[in-house]
């Protein structure tokens, strides 16, 4: 992690067994351990904190983008029916499709060119002066 050999944490060793002395180095050891275990876990604690702060972050954003994005389709179908148009990108359901398809075609009507031609008589009951 540092780029430190063994041999130089071998001349540290060294080093503070001649400083401290034998019966000092063990407990001064123990301590330096202790401590450089409350360092780590503060730095994985406070590193967690922050992992979770930036992932709650991401959820209110992508939360967020969610809520405009409804907002805006909410507004285009609003915008349709107010202009009397059919939204282009919803499918009609499969319930009413079927429905449709149950029903009986319905009874044609007779074409203009086939109703029978009434008399001018008889539509028009005014006199004739």
């Amino acid at each position: 992690m540092f780029g430190i050999s063994f041999s130089e944490l071998l001349l540290v060793a060294l080093i503070a067994l001649l400083v401290l002395g034998p019966e000092r180095l063990p407990g001064a050891a123990r301590t330096a351990g202790l401590w450089i275990g409350r360092i780590k876990r503060s730095f994985n604690a406070i590193k967690t904190e922050v992992e979770r702060e930036i992932g709650a972050d991401e959820i209110r954003r992508q939360l967020h983008n969610e809520q405009i994005l409804q907002l805006e389709r909410e507004m285009q179908a609003t915008k349709n029916d107010l202009m009397g148009q059919k939204p282009a990108d919803t499918e009609q359901p499969a319930t009413a499709q079927v429905q449709a398809a149950e029903q009986p075609p319905a009874e044609p009507q007779p074409a203009p060119s086939q109703q029978q031609p009434t008399t001018a008589s008889s539509q028009d009951n005014t006199p004739k002066p």
